[in-house]
């Protein structure tokens, strides 16, 4: 019979570590913290390490500078290959820009586009102002009377028409209400700015003697309610759209003549 150790003739080892292998790690272990140890001691001297980097350098066949006596010179290939000879004269081709005939012709329309553009314009400018002729003068014509008697003017400055409603029959002093006999003017002049297009700006404007009223603080309200007023005599005519119309107050601040006497203010 075989022994109680042995299994089909081998010796059968035994289970676990063998007792050697304990003492080996703690041997292991205690020459890898010595040199933990030494390495966390050492203080690395920069200047000698890079000293012994550039000499391992060297030894190795890494060198890239290459230490010279003298600087290094050029050679004058004019100096040694030069000779004095008769030069010959060398043909130069000369390019020159040419407009095509369909170049030219696109050219030429592009002028034409251009001055075209301008006529047009010119034309343009033309109507406007003609229009602005008509207008005036059919302004002139309704109001012909009231601009005998010094109500009101009608100028043209720029592209604009100017109506100026004057103080005489219109609004009393210090007042910004109507007076009624002055409802037939506003009446024609809406019914003349209902069939003519553009904006209608209504400016409201005073002279420079305070208010005292107790209904209006400053000329700014006076003038504002003035023209607030010319607003709605004017929309009792059904033909004027309201988002034509455009209110402005001025008070004393663009006055037609200094304030310096009575006829000034009241202009």
């Amino acid at each position: 019979m075989p022994s109680p150790g042995m299994e089909n003739g081998a010796r059968r080892c035994e289970e676990g570590l063998p007792p050697w292998l304990a003492t080996f790690a703690d041997l292991m272990s205690l020459l890898m913290c010595f040199f933990v140890l030494l390495l966390s001691f050492a203080e690395i001297d920069a200047v000698r390490f890079k000293k012994m980097a550039e000499s391992l350098k060297d030894a190795f066949g890494v060198q890239r500078e290459i230490p010279a006596q003298e600087i290094v010179k050029g050679v004058s290939v004019i100096k040694q290959e030069w000779s004095p000879s008769v030069s010959t004269p060398s043909l130069v081709d000369e390019i020159r820009q040419q407009t095509s005939a369909v170049e030219r012709q696109h050219l030429d329309m592009g002028g034409k586009a251009e001055l075209a553009e301008d006529q047009v314009k010119s034309e343009m400018r033309e109507l406007i102002e003609q229009d602005l002729q008509e207008q005036l003068a059919e302004l002139q014509d309704a109001l012909g009377q009231e601009i005998d008697e010094g109500m009101v003017t009608v100028e043209k400055e720029g592209a604009k028409i100017i109506i100026r409603i004057n103080e005489k029959g219109s609004f009393p002093s210090g007042s910004a209400r109507l007076d009624p006999s002055f409802q037939a003017v506003m009446d024609r002049i809406s019914k003349v700015l209902a069939a003519k297009p553009g904006r209608i700006v209504v400016s409201g404007h005073t002279d420079d003697v305070p208010i005292s009223s107790g209904r209006f603080r400053s000329n700014w309200e006076l003038a504002a309610a003035r023209a607030v007023t010319v607003l709605h005599a004017m929309l009792e005519n059904p033909n004027i759209d309201p988002a034509r119309l455009l209110v402005e107050g001025y008070a004393e601040t663009r006055p037609l003549a200094p304030n310096d006497s009575p006829a000034n203010r009241a202009r």
